[in-house]
């Protein structure tokens, strides 16, 4: 049943990420990846919201949590699931681990990018 809401919610918020993309294209135009910019800071800002709100709340229930937080921020961007973890690093001052994870998650990521361009290219 998990997997089913987590499924719901990924769609959810995978059909909002392209919305948002697709709108800031057109009223901004290509020039700038705009819309993945507003999805991730939009993201991660609901993302705060919502851990908020139901750790604020006494929340216990996963199913909640899996629908909004996994399955529609998940699908919207996993962006927001990064900031939460570097956030919960910041607020325990583990800066060692805090810093290797940001910029070990940035250089890693785009570095396997564009490997996997580089693969996809000789490839083809």
């Amino acid at each position: 049943m998990t997997y089913l809401i987590v499924f719901i919610g990924g769609g959810i918020g995978a059909a909002l990420r392209h919305a948002v993309n697709k709108g800031a294209l057109f009223l901004l135009g290509p020039s700038f990846p705009f819309g993945t910019l507003l999805v991730n800071v939009l993201g991660s800002f609901l993302m705060g919201v919502v851990v908020f709100a139901l750790l604020a709340r006494g929340e216990g229930d996963q199913p909640l949590r899996l629908f909004l937080g996994t399955g529609i921020l998940g699908g919207f961007t996993t962006f927001s699931a990064f900031s939460l973890d570097a956030a919960l690093m910041w607020e325990k001052a583990n800066w060692l681990p805090l810093g290797a994870y940001v910029i070990g998650s940035v250089v890693l990521s785009v570095g396997a990018l564009l490997v996997g361009m580089f693969a996809a290219r000789s490839l083809g």
